[in-house]
């Protein structure tokens, strides 16, 4: 078993697409994957409970079906900061249930790839965050930067918090989230120099989103061969 923890630079910097887009990645090279979204707010209410439709597509992406509540456990319903609905909904956020589920997975796969919610240091609770999470399911990082005017500084800082907390830069992705921004290339040699870390690939900005075509853009390769070896 081995596993992958998707952070990003912000909200809605692509992290799902890129879980999703590592999901077939690996797939495609026949591992069986599942995927996990241990926290999650904007939650839809349906007749089994809330919902979230990342982690709803993490889960039909997956490799063998799997209860939603392990790849979701934290399922919170208004759209906001995830300490913030945990509270309002008299929640406290624990790595106790996190870290079981992700274990129940990673009995059942050959990988799990888990994305975080929101950037890297989005609180959970009082004393708890996402930079968290990886530390406590014992994974790498893996860095989505989404590509737009301030990203450098995004980038720069949440890779040095990364090893600052004690966790491992798998690599990191670059995805196009803004189709006008300026001196892209630039932007992406600044980058390449100045991240330590092997980047995984450059996702364009796709319209409609597709999955597979992200999957297309990027190279596990380098997350393959730093992986513990299976017995």
């Amino acid at each position: 078993m081995a596993g992958i923890f998707v952070t990003g630079t912000d909200t809605d910097c692509g992290k799902t697409e890129v879980s999703l887009g590592l999901m077939i990645a690996l797939q495609r090279r026949g591992l069986g994957v599942l995927g996990m979204k241990p926290v999650a707010s904007g939650c839809l209410a349906t007749g089994a409970g809330l919902r979230n439709p990342d982690a709803r597509r993490l889960l039909e992406q997956g490799s063998r079906p799997v209860a939603y509540e392990l790849v979701n456990p934290y399922a919170l319903a208004p759209p906001i900061a995830p300490h913030i609905a945990a509270g309002q909904a008299g929640i406290e956020i624990e790595l106790d249930p996190i870290r079981a589920a992700y274990q129940r997975l990673a009995a059942q796969a050959d990988w799990v790839v888990v994305e975080g919610v929101g950037g890297w240091r989005v609180p959970l609770g009082p004393s708890l965050s996402v930079s968290d999470l990886p530390l406590a399911l014992d994974l790498p990082v893996v860095l989505v930067v989404g590509l737009k005017l301030g990203c450098l500084n995004h980038a720069l800082l949440t890779a040095e918090g990364i090893r600052a907390r004690g966790c491992r830069l798998a690599g990191w992705v670059a995805n196009q989230v803004d189709p006008q921004m300026l001196v892209r290339e630039e932007n992406l040699a600044t980058l390449a120099a100045l991240i330590d870390a092997p980047c995984l690939g450059q996702v364009p900005t796709l319209i409609p989103l597709d999955s597979a075509r992200v999957a297309d853009s990027l190279n596990p390769e380098p997350l393959l061969a730093a992986a513990p070896v299976r017995p």
